[in-house]
């Protein structure tokens, strides 16, 4: 089979098309026919080998999963003795162990039905941003109907499911973008949109009793000022620029005024939970949520589709074709 490979850190130049042998499955595994993937923030971090301290998780020296990728959809081509979910042919959409492929296998508890009303590169897109921005509102931020929700990074990945899932809940949402996303962010629901190239939030004398930070553009001691007095913050993502720690210095900082100024802070990492991708499942087939696409490559543009997302400009999500309808299986030439 066809697969993006990996045997070093560095830039896209490190990804390869090549022809490997398919992914073997356990007793409770599902071997996945991809028919597309989605692009996080993450891909690009694991290929990078960024932060470095991410490193022992990621491999030392080389990664330890060679193939990159996990939010995938597509098909059931085989499933392991002990699973109940799932039978050849169902088409579905969830988390893998590489999904940068003709095949990937999967654990039965990451993955979910594909929702009806769905492509499959809009299902590949739901996975990660949209379980991080579930999470984030529901779990940490339990946020309320009649709340004021901003998300700042409106516009990207997890910022574009922030502001239909808050809305779902009965929020008032305020989204912070840039100006050629303004209309975007208020197309999918935003009560209010701020252009943050025209106006600073933390300016505005406005609070909110919940913000998600997608941007990390602002200290803690300014976003605090745009707080209610029991508001939540969420930090989500930061700057590679620091190689050793990116976003982790900013939690640790955060952790600390939560504790000597009063900040309510909720730092997580995304669990992948199948109840939760059943939940986005149905928020979806009911209308309340719809996968902002910027665009999909094919699997030989991923050194592109990875480059894009990690350039942070993405417009929505980015998916990789990995096989179009009717599309048989080639070999690499």
């Amino acid at each position: 089979m066809k697969a993006i490979v990996q045997d070093n850190y560095g830039s896209a130049e490190v990804l390869e098309l090549r022809e490997i042998e398919k992914p073997a499955i356990g007793e409770k595994d599902v071997l996945v026919r991809v028919r597309a993937a989605g692009v996080n923030v993450a891909d690009w971090a694991v290929m990078s080998g960024l932060p470095y301290i991410a490193r022992p998780a990621y491999g030392l020296g080389k990664p330890k999963m060679s193939v990159r990728g996990t939010d995938v959809s597509g098909e059931v081509e085989a499933v392991g003795p002990g699973v109940t979910r799932f039978k050849p042919g169902h088409e579905i959409f969830g988390w893998s162990r590489g999904s940068f492929a003709d095949y990937a296998a999967a654990s039965e508890d990451a993955l979910a039905l594909k929702p009806i009303n769905l492509s499959f590169e809009q299902a590949a897109a739901v996975p990660m941003a949209g379980s991080v921005a579930l999470q984030a509102l529901r779990y940490q931020g339990n946020v309320r109907a009649g709340e004021k929700v901003l998300i700042n990074g409106a516009s990207g990945g997890v910022g574009t499911f922030a502001v239909q899932i808050a809305k779902a809940l009965g929020a008032e949402v305020t989204g912070v973008c840039s100006t050629e996303n303004v209309e975007l962010v208020r197309s999918i629901g935003a009560d209010h949109v701020i252009d943050y190239t025209k106006e600073d939030f933390i300016q505005s004398g406005l609070r909110y009793d919940f913000i998600l930070d997608n941007v990390a553009n602002h200290s803690l001691s300014d976003l605090r000022r745009a707080l209610a007095p029991t508001g939540t913050l969420v930090p989500n993502g930061g700057n590679f620029g620091n190689r050793w720690f990116a976003g982790g210095g900013r939690v640790l900082s955060a952790l600390l005024w939560s504790r000597v100024a009063g900040l309510r802070l909720r730092p997580f990492l995304v669990g992948q939970k199948y109840e939760d991708l059943i939940v986005l499942k149905e928020m979806i087939e009911n209308g309340k949520v719809t996968p902002v696409m910027d665009r999909a490559y094919s699997l030989t543009e991923t050194a592109a589709a990875i480059s894009h997302v990690g350039s942070g400009h993405a417009r929505g999500k980015i998916a990789i074709t990995v096989r179009e309808e009717g599309q048989s299986l080639t070999r690499v030439a």
